[in-house]
């Protein structure tokens, strides 16, 4: 059975954010959440010592190319959603068995 793998990128601004405190506690909740809710792998991947911006990580493994677009497309309109949140760029990928 083939393996798929996908991944989205989010690129985020933050809003009324002063600190690397105040960045994770923006932060953590909706890395919680979108795990929670979606069942993927979430971490923050870049922007680290940046306090506005944020970049997010997020992957799903399925044997199914459309099950991996259908949850990914879920959580971008999700996060595109988010009042605390900018989005400014989501990039989505599905890498197979031959990549």
């Amino acid at each position: 059975m083939p393996m798929y793998v996908g991944t989205l990128s989010f690129d985020l601004l933050l809003g009324d954010v002063r600190s690397l405190k105040e960045k994770r506690s923006v932060i953590r909740p909706i890395v919680a959440e979108l795990h929670r809710k979606f069942a993927v792998s979430v971490a923050e991947v870049d922007h680290h010592d940046l306090y506005r911006r944020a970049e997010i990580g997020v992957a799903v493994v399925s044997g199914d190319p459309g099950h991996i677009t259908d949850v990914l497309g879920r959580c971008e309109r999700w996060m595109a959603s988010r009042p605390e949140v900018d989005l400014l760029s989501a990039r989505q990928r599905v890498h197979g068995d031959d990549d």
